[in-house]
């Protein structure tokens, strides 16, 4: 930012040079490529592609806004350690204009976000954390003496690219949960035809906002996405088919109260609310803190909050779904629980006829 960091001159020297000089090596370097890597569902080999990518790159410009939000995607940045928020702030990026973490305020803040809509357009990045209203002329949220629809479509209008950050942003998340009072809406809703990407979640994973960038960086667009707008590397399978867990569900073993026996020895959530098996993110991969550990690993059901109108649709939040997707349309975690019980002992009985009838026949031979 113009200003607020000293010391840190936009000239030629590349991010990777920026990183080395704030004593990241080599290794380190080439590990984050790696991981970055991981994270994209791309091949190992992408490592050195994405590193020769970020070592020659200039720092793209970005704006982050923050509109009816908890700044829970905004916390969860400040967490990240692969690179860490300052090493995102003062070497790979170019963050011109964050309300949360910038040192100045009031009009001197604004003018940092016009100058970027000025004199870089359709050449910054923008980033948007939060859903915006739309209800009495979107009076419920306002900054600088401007509504949040206004800004959004100044400066989403005129960026390179947006990505929405977080459930709010995406969906509309729970400002605009039933009643919906202020006509909250997503930013897709709100500046319509603009080139963006979703990020969903609540909050999103720091890992998936680096990851979008590196890939932006890599390969000079935004990566692939679904119908929704999600980058497939993210939320192109359901958090049901990598569960830690899964066995469990395919064997029917499932909790049935909290701090039962099921639930000590790490069963299937399924029954007590898990919505896994509607749910699209890299959540069991990826995971949260460092990858230390996840809701479902740490013994709590997923809620759903990447998919649109979770709120709303993916609530009472501990009872269970109704039915589950691939099993046919009148399975159930029961019936599918017994089929394979059922499954299991024609299996036994039927090694045991197989074993009877073969020493049967050797006693014959004799």
């Amino acid at each position: 930012m113009k200003g607020i960091f000293e010391g840190f001159p936009e000239d030629s020297v590349s991010p990777f040079e920026r990183l080395q000089k704030r004593g990241v090596s080599r290794r380190d370097f080439m590990k984050f490529c790696t991981a970055m890597a991981a994270v994209l569902a791309l091949p190992e080999t992408f490592a050195g592609k994405i590193a020769e990518a970020i070592e020659k790159a200039k720092k793209p410009s970005l704006v982050w806004l923050e509109f009816q939000d908890c700044a829970g995607n905004t916390e969860a940045l400040l967490r990240a350690t692969k690179p860490t928020i300052g090493e995102i702030v003062l070497d790979i990026l170019s963050v011109d204009y964050h309300e949360t973490i910038m040192a100045p305020a009031g009009k001197q803040a604004e003018k940092s976000l016009d100058d970027v809509v000025n004199n870089q357009k359709g050449k910054y990045i923008a980033v948007v954390e939060g859903s915006i209203p739309l209800k009495d002329n979107g009076v419920y949220c306002c900054i600088g003496g401007r509504s949040a629809i206004e800004i959004a479509k100044r400066v989403c209008g005129n960026a390179m690219a947006t990505i929405a950050v977080g459930t709010c942003a995406t969906y509309g998340g729970l400002p605009a949960a039933k009643p919906n009072p202020t006509g909250a809406v997503s930013v897709k809703e709100a500046v319509p035809g603009i080139t963006l990407l979703n990020l969903p979640g609540c909050p999103v994973n720091a890992e998936n906002i680096t990851a979008t960038v590196v890939h932006f960086l890599t390969f000079g667009s935004l990566p692939a996405a679904d119908s929704l707008g999600r980058p497939l590397f993210a939320y192109g399978e359901r958090i049901h088919d990598h569960c830690e867990r899964r066995a469990h569900y395919d064997a029917g073993q499932f909790v049935r109260q909290w701090g039962d026996e099921g639930h000590r020895k790490g069963w299937c959530l399924y029954e007590m609310g898990c919505k896994g098996p509607e749910t699209f993110k890299n959540c069991p991969a990826v995971k949260y803190n460092e990858g230390t550990s996840w809701p479902v690993q740490a013994g709590h059901g997923c809620i759903g909050c990447s998919q649109p109108n979770f709120w709303d649709d993916m609530s009472p939040f501990y009872r269970r779904l109704p039915k589950v997707p691939g099993f046919g349309i009148e399975t159930t975690a029961d019936k599918i629980g017994a089929g394979v019980a059922a499954v299991a002992a024609a299996g036994v009985a039927a090694h045991r006829i197989a074993r009877a009838i073969q020493g049967k026949g050797k006693e014959e031979d004799k």
